[in-house]
């Protein structure tokens, strides 16, 4: 079982940029592939995709920014779930 910790709340790390980098790119793309078969052109408006990307960037960073800080677990089987879910196990996490 591993546990991972999101960045603290009013920070950025460097997770958090490569994560808004790509959806600053995913977002304008499938935009523009939405727009172009609704209109049945190609063209492209540069300026409205570039606004797109830098806003979702924007606005993802803003959202990490305000969000405390998470403990993840990953790898726990679902009978260890369900038996701190009904209170026979309990979960501690310690951190440093």
């Amino acid at each position: 079982m591993a546990t991972v910790t999101t960045s603290k709340q009013f920070q950025i790390n460097f997770r958090d940029v490569i994560k808004g980098l790509a959806l600053a790119v995913i977002l304008p793309v499938l935009n523009v592939i939405y727009q172009s078969i609704e209109a049945g052109s190609f063209e492209f408006d540069w300026k409205r995709i570039g606004l797109l990307a830098a806003g979702s960037f924007i606005a993802y960073i803003i959202k990490n920014f305000f969000t405390p800080a998470e403990v993840v677990m990953t790898g726990v089987k679902n009978d260890t779930i369900d038996a701190i879910k009904d209170g026979a196990a309990e979960a501690k996490i310690h951190t440093t």
